[in-house]
Formats: structure tokens, sequence, C-alpha cells
């Protein structure tokens, strides 16, 4: 990313216009939803705190934001819950801990959505060749582009009809990402992200507990281990592809997309 920063500088900033947003919508609508679920299974605490808002500042954790960033994975401040106040404690405490997960999810396939519907009517059909990747799926071929050769995406130069538009279909392919990345990456069942909280209820009970400082080295730690792993890249980046492929390979045998 810095090296990207002093190389391409206006290509960066370029790409921060679309992202910055993407990832604090995702973010916050992913703490939201924890504050939500938790409020309808009968706990509070969230709404007295403050934390059932859409103000994404109530909401960012440092590390985890600047992980969003840096590697293109993170975390915000978990929504303080009360499992005490829950209705059906086991149950509740497992929806809330997927909440956001879930949320994340349906963002991710509203934004392929709209995505497939701005190329699907608005791009001219011709054929486009983009790194050597000829375009033989007609304009739908495109969007395949885009999404499989995201590092080419700004290079492309779509017949569409309106400017603004242009700019809302680069926003929504980054919101995809960023939305289906943090999906996945909290099901990861480590502190302090939803996995462990959800794996904890589902497979132990509730009966592994970790203290505020625990969480805060397991979130060091866990930067550390993405890093020198590579993890994004090695794994979570190929499943993002693939996911993204194989989702907007059936939007396109729908009905009127295709």
């Amino acid at each position: 990313m810095l090296e990207w920063l002093r190389d391409d500088p206006q290509g960066f900033l370029l790409f921060m216009l679309y992202r910055a947003p993407a990832v604090l919508i995702a973010l916050t609508l992913h703490e939201y939803a924890h504050g939500y679920m938790a409020y309808r299974a009968g706990d509070p605490t969230a709404k007295q705190l403050g934390r059932l808002s859409f103000n994404p500042l109530k909401h960012l954790d440092l590390w985890g934001t600047i992980s969003m960033f840096l590697i293109g994975v993170g975390w915000a401040k978990p929504v303080p819950v009360n499992p005490r106040n829950f209705r059906n404690g086991r149950r509740d405490h497992i929806m809330v801990a997927l909440a956001g997960v879930v949320t994340n999810l349906i963002m991710f396939l509203l934004a392929m959505l709209l995505t497939v519907l701005i190329s699907r009517f608005l791009y001219q059909p011709e054929a486009v060749a983009v790194a050597g990747y000829q375009d033989i799926l007609g304009f739908n071929g495109r969007l395949f582009a885009i999404q499989l050769y995201p590092q080419y995406a700004y290079a492309l130069t779509p017949l569409i009809a309106s400017q603004p538009l242009l700019h809302v279909q680069r926003f929504l392919f980054q919101f995809q990402l960023v939305n289906l990345g943090l999906g996945l990456f909290n099901l990861l069942p480590f502190p302090p992200l939803d996995g462990f909280h959800a794996m904890n209820n589902i497979i132990f009970r509730g009966r592994l507990n970790l203290y505020s400082h625990a969480f805060r080295i397991a979130q060091a730690g866990l930067i550390i281990l993405l890093i020198s792993t590579d993890f994004i890249g090695n794994f979570l980046g190929q499943a993002i592809s693939a996911i993204q492929s194989f989702v907007l390979q059936g939007m396109l045998m729908l009905p009127g997309l295709g």
C-alpha cells in the first residue's frame, strides 16, 4: 500500500476516493447490526450507550480501521451487549454474533446486483480486451473483466451514459470487496472476530471468556499473523475472487440480466 502511494499517488488517491466510504459504511452497518439484533433480543445496552447509531465515529476501532486500509480486512469496536438480558440466551448470543457477518454478505449481494444492472443496461455491446483478456461474453464480459482483473478496473473506459454513474459503479465494486472480505474474515474463529463468539456459544456454550486486555493482545497478534503469513493473498483473496465470480455468473443467468 505504501509502495503504491509512493509510485502512483494519483492512482492511490483515486482508489481511496471509493475505498474509504465503502470501508466506513461497511464497518458501521456491521456494528449497527450487532446492536440492533441485541436490542431485538431484549438487551438495550448498545442503545443506552449510543452504539445503535449510523455514525461511523461511534464504531471505528483504531487497529481494525488501519488493518482495513493496509491489508483489506479488519474490525470495528465490539458493540457492548449483556447476555443476561437476552430472552433466549444461547440462541440470541449466536444471532447477535453473526448479525454483522450476515449484514455484510447481504450488502455484498445488493452491490453486486446493482453493478450487474448498471452494466447490463448502460454499457454499449462492444468487445473489450483487458490485459490480454479478450471479451467474448458480450457487454456483460466487461463486468467479468472488472471482477476478475480488479487491478485494471480503473484503466477501463466504460461507455456509460452518465459520468456520475461511473463513480457509482466504482464505489459499488469497492463496496462488494469490502463487505465480502469483512464478512468472510469475521467468520474466522479467532478473538476478537465474530466467528469466535459464534463458535464459543455453538460448541463451548459460552464457556470461553477473554478479558478486554486479552482481546487487545489478540487483535495485535491477529494483525501480525495476517501480515506474516500473507493470509489475505493466499487464502482470503482467492476466496473473495471465487465467490464473486460464482455469484456474478449466477446473477447473469437470471431472466433479463444475462
